[in-house]
């Protein structure tokens, strides 16, 4: 009767309280610079140390400049915050892959790549898209920094039980059609909102049938749609990723992780709190219109127009349209764009460049735009240029940056100027996202690979 869910749950409660939260064991901790340092600080007034310093993995992405990271950060926040995180690491005995070291990259992408992210686990990080390791079969979700600060002081958390939904997509995805669209289609559908309150499981077919890249990318989204965390139960497109992995458990320890991670599935008379279909057939290359993630739509398709609108509705859509000088009603398509930005938790892995690659392969970069091709950590920049993937996009007329969370939200050098357009391969779209006034169009890395060699916004079917 239990849910993939219920079963982690289950196996990391360490006390319930009446008519409270749950004390919960937190099997893994990740930290960054942007919401450590009050929790350290935290430490220290307490005179107490991190409870078990190995469960506990700190590397600065967010302040990270894409360019010259062997030089000192120019920037004087982000550099006091890259700081800190190396002190606070250092002074308390920590795990820190600090800029320029081989492991460093965003931490989401490092988690799982490393084999530091396994089935079974509980994962917690000062950051909401650490919803993305629960595509590896783990519970895993962002937590506020006096919970970082509970989870160094004792490995565990209090927390209150969310409820359990399944979104099923089934049959095979079309042609072009790629995880970041069955997110935003989730998303066009459901609302920012539609999940909240719950921890979603994605089953069906064309969930099986994704990578391991691709699941990664549609657990991260998780969080735009309001759910507490995503996660898809671990089967051999998991377990043959997790293999060999430098943290992955080897030799007779991994047999027996193995067959504990094979029991890893929803019970087949498992009931959850809500249920949700799609159909594959009906999803299409996506593009967001709005400044939220869920005003997305079809490639093809014309943005809404108010017909059928609450008041209240209304005014929310029209400052949205006024934001990104769009009219209700009308197409994108041959829309001029300014940037391009490829990376960020969500789409900065190998397959999103392999995906990238595929489409720019034998053009060239369209001069009317500025792109920034950021890999998600030096593992993922190492295979880019052991693949060929980097002579493919030089000859095209694209740079490869430095690896960190760059323009997906302009914590760093890496700022969309005021006005301008930007296809971006990140989670949001909010007003100032990606810099003051930048105007912000998520899509897939095959949307973005379009745009930038045509300089509008284009069908990447057309060329594939």
């Amino acid at each position: 009767m239990n849910t993939l869910f219920d079963k982690i749950w289950d196996a990391h409660v360490v006390t319930t309280v009446e008519d409270g939260p749950t004390q919960l064991y937190i099997d893994r901790l990740y930290c960054h610079e942007v919401t450590s340092p009050q929790a350290f600080a935290g430490l220290r007034e307490r005179g107490i140390g991190v409870l078990r310093p190995e469960k506990v993995f700190c590397m600065p992405d967010h302040n990270t400049p894409t360019h010259d990271q062997d030089k000192e950060i120019e920037d004087p926040i982000s550099k006091m915050q890259v700081d800190t995180l190396t002190k606070n690491a250092k002074d308390f005995g920590l795990t820190h892959y600090g800029m320029m070291h081989p492991k460093n990259g965003i931490i989401h992408v490092v988690g799982p790549e490393r084999g530091l992210t396994l089935p079974g686990m509980t994962i917690v990080c000062g950051d909401s898209h650490t919803s993305t390791h629960g595509a590896m079969g783990a519970i895993a979700f962002g937590i506020g920094t006096s919970e970082v600060e509970m989870v160094l002081a004792s490995q565990c958390i209090l927390q209150s039980r969310p409820k359990t939904m399944r979104i099923t997509v089934d049959d095979e995805l079309g042609k072009g059609v790629t995880a970041k669209d069955v997110a935003l289609y989730m998303m066009s559908k459901m609302t920012t909102s539609g999940a909240t309150g719950y921890f979603v499981e994605y089953a069906g077919s064309a969930i099986r049938n994704l990578t391991m890249e691709g699941r990664l990318t549609l657990c991260n989204l998780s969080i735009e749609m309001g759910a507490r965390g995503g996660m898809v139960a671990p089967d051999e497109v998991t377990f043959e990723y997790i293999k060999g992995r430098e943290s992955a458990p080897q030799g007779e320890a991994w047999n027996k992780a193995l067959a504990y991670w094979k029991t890893l599935k929803s019970d087949d008379d498992a009931v959850f709190d809500k249920e949700v279909r799609f159909e594959a057939a009906d999803i299409e290359p996506m593009i967001t219109y709005g400044t939220n993630p869920g005003m997305g739509m079809g490639i093809t398709q014309h943005i809404p127009t108010m017909e059928g609108m609450s008041e209240v509705a209304q005014v929310s859509f029209k400052k949205s349209m006024d934001y990104m000088g769009f009219q209700p009603g009308e197409s994108l398509l041959g829309k001029k764009i300014d940037y391009v930005f490829l990376g960020a938790c969500t789409n900065g892995r190998i397959e999103d460049f392999r995906a990238f690659a595929s489409i720019v392969k034998g053009r060239k970069k369209a001069e009317n735009v500025i792109a920034w091709l950021v890999p998600g950590s030096w593992m993922v920049d190492a295979q880019i240029r052991k693949e060929g993937i980097d002579k493919i996009l030089t000859e095209a007329g694209f740079a490869i940056r430095q690896p960190g969370c760059s323009a997906c939200l302009a914590m760093n050098d890496d700022k969309i100027p005021a006005g301008k357009y930007s296809v971006s391969t990140s989670n949001r779209n909010f007003e100032g996202r990606q810099g003051p006034g930048a105007r912000t169009l998520l899509a897939s890395p095959l949307v973005a690979a379009a745009a930038a060699v045509t300089g509008v916004i284009t069908d990447p079917r057309e060329l594939m």
